[in-house]
């Protein structure tokens, strides 16, 4: 005797998504957090901080818009 506790119908992706970004979620907190104790404790590198800080959250970024078009690909 078989029976179905559960049927999935429809496209995962959403799902798949919603997980995707949890790593650059992580990612991008953790070069703000970063960041600003960086500036606390040498604010006379303040610009050199902030650009660094913008890049990175750049890839954080691309990473999660990566994971938003993969679904579309298959």
């Amino acid at each position: 005797m078989s029976q179905t506790l559960a049927a999935v119908d429809g496209s995962l992706s959403s799902v798949g998504y919603g997980l995707a970004a949890i790593g650059p979620g992580v990612g991008v907190g953790i070069i703000f957090g970063n960041g600003t104790q960086a500036l606390a404790r040498q604010p006379e590198a303040a610009g050199l901080i902030r650009a660094n800080q913008i890049l990175g959250f750049a890839f954080c970024e691309a990473l999660a818009l990566i994971g938003l078009v993969m679904p579309f690909v298959y």
